[in-house]
């Protein structure tokens, strides 16, 4: 019973079970009623699910059955939208109460749960771990060099400061112009005086793509300077500060996480305060309009005996 679809939730504050349980009730919906009370949280409540377990109704009896238990304050039928981005899609299920509930119950409780689904973010990433910082091992007495190589540091050869580990994006896209076209082929001090530049372009929420792509789009057939020519474009041809959207969340693609009542006879969508008795309008003034009483078990076993009797009559020779 446990399948996808209208799946059962039970209601918080709920009496405990007892025998007269579902009293008041017709005999259909009181059957019905207990066969639904049973069933764990989760089980599947479509009609045709309880029509298969259910075998004294059809689909059709089952169908009133709900929409008198409905009425009757003991159910609620909700969609939902579960999953992210492409992967959206409704659920539906059946909110069960064994007590019976008025709609302003209803409607408050249908809000709770939508307030406390729209507040449910996943939940922070946890925080970094503090690694302590790993003490440095004691400077050792260093061991007595050999004497010729002691005048090594004074051979090394003096170099320019060298750059960070770490390069910004705005000096990684200024090195790649020389491998995207060889006309535009800065040196390391080059992309270290145009950093600034190229950085202001990113600034206004362009891409280092868009960067490249810029500096490289229609270049002459010759640059005798490629380090003036760049920097004449990146002034030249800065862009407009472009709003910086706030970064997109794990949950931005997905619908508000927000529950949907709908109407037990017919499917219609709607908010609580609009499904008095979990039903639509006309469905609602049909249900009043009165129908047809529950029919009695027995009764149902009497003409079932009735007609199987009148087949073997006319079965007989």
């Amino acid at each position: 019973m446990a399948k996808p679809g209208y799946g059962k939730r039970s209601a918080p504050g709920q009496q405990a079970r007892a025998r007269d349980d579902f009293a008041l009730l017709p005999t259909r919906e009181r059957y019905v009623a207990g066969f639904v009370d049973h069933l764990p949280d989760g089980a599947s409540m479509s009609v045709k699910q309880l029509a298969k377990q259910l075998p004294l109704y059809g689909q059709q009896a089952i169908s009133t059955a709900l929409k008198a238990l409905s009425v009757a304050g003991h159910l609620r039928r909700v969609r939902c939208a579960v999953g992210a981005g492409d992967e959206t899609r409704w659920v539906f299920r059946t909110f069960w109460s064994r007590t019976a509930r008025d709609n302003e119950w209803w409607t408050t409780y249908l809000a709770t749960e939508t307030a406390s689904r729209s507040a449910g973010s996943p939940p922070p990433a946890p925080a970094p771990v503090a690694v302590p910082q790993q003490r440095t091992a004691p400077e050792a007495t260093p061991d007595p060099a050999p004497a010729p190589e002691e005048p090594a540091p004074a051979t090394t050869p003096t170099a320019p400061a060298a750059r960070p580990a770490a390069f910004s994006p705005a000096y990684l896209a200024l090195a790649e112009l020389g491998r995207k076209d060889i006309r535009l082929a800065l040196s390391a001090d080059d992309c270290a005086a145009l950093e600034p530049h190229a950085a202001e372009w990113l600034a206004r929420g362009v891409t280092t793509d868009y960067l490249i792509a810029a500096l490289t789009a229609g270049l002459p057939g010759q640059v005798d300077c490629p380090p003036r020519f760049v920097r004449r474009r990146l002034t030249d041809k800065i862009p407009p500060q472009l709003p910086t959207a706030p970064s997109p969340s794990p949950s931005d693609g997905t619908p508000a996480p927000r529950l949907l009542m709908e109407c037990t006879d017919c499917g219609r969508p709607g908010p609580p305060e609009a499904l008095p008795d979990g039903l639509c309008r006309p469905c609602r003034a049909a249900h009043s309009a009165g129908g047809q009483p529950s029919p009695d078990p027995t009764e149902i076993a009497a003409v079932k005996a009735h007609m199987a009797n009148i087949r073997d009559l006319l079965k007989a020779p």
